[in-house]
């Protein structure tokens, strides 16, 4: 396991780097965690970027250290970050500062992912206006806007959304869209018909609570964002 450190003021963050093969700089796709924090298997998403030609960096939202149970209620420590949004923007973008200062990445190409909670946590990069990321997409993310000054996002936007995702229900998937043209973002949404929370999760079986895996949905989302890589870093 390689481990990619970097620093938010004192607190110190342990992610996981995946470099390609050959030599570099190369474009870095950055992925953040679900509620439960970062895990084998973001560091799984990030070793698949790497076999595309990306350097795929799994940040730690958290801190070193500061882990959840996926199987388990995780919501102290996301309310954490949800509570002070301000807060959680100054973390994300020290993982992208760190991204960008290392010599294996080419800093004029980096985009941010992330999944549920990172889902959140890309928009919310592409709401801080920051120019140094050229694209944002959200697997079933949460849309929650961040209550902050609004920017223009110069960020390309690519939103994988189940349809029937009790979390962000039809109303909110609008307001997200009327949010992103205001900000005067190049955006697009995937919806997937018959489809819940974390779609791409295969753990995930609770049809009850709104969370199910999607095999077709997983697929295709991937594929979605294989172009949208390929566009932005074109």
């Amino acid at each position: 396991m390689t481990i990619f450190a970097y620093n938010d003021a004192d607190t110190e963050c342990e992610g996981y780097i995946a470099l390609p093969a050959g030599p570099g700089p190369r474009p870095a796709v950055l992925i953040a965690h679900n509620w439960a924090g970062q895990s084998t298997a973001d560091n799984g998403s990030a070793d698949r970027l790497a076999a595309m030609g990306y350097v795929g960096i799994a940040i730690d939202v958290y801190g070193k250290g500061v882990r959840g149970d996926l199987q388990g209620d995780n919501s102290a420590l996301m309310g954490v970050w949800t509570a002070d949004r301000a807060a959680l923007r100054r973390r994300l973008l020290a993982a992208v500062t760190a991204a960008a200062a290392d010599p294996r990445v080419d800093a004029g190409r980096i985009a941010f992912i992330g999944y549920c909670f990172g889902g959140l946590c890309a928009l919310d990069v592409a709401r801080s206006g920051d120019d140094r990321v050229k694209g944002v997409a959200s697997f079933h993310g949460v849309y929650a806007p961040a209550g902050l000054a609004p920017a223009a996002i110069a960020a390309k936007v690519l939103v994988l959304h189940g349809w029937d995702d009790p979390m962000t229900p039809p109303d909110a998937t609008v307001a997200l869209g009327h949010e992103l043209t205001a900000a005067g973002a190049d955006w697009q949404l995937h919806a997937y018909g018959n489809t819940m929370h974390a779609f791409t999760v295969p753990q995930a079986n609770n049809p009850a609570g709104g969370i199910m895996y999607n095999p077709a949905a997983d697929r295709r989302s991937w594929q979605a964002l294989t172009n949208f890589l390929a566009e932005i870093f074109a």
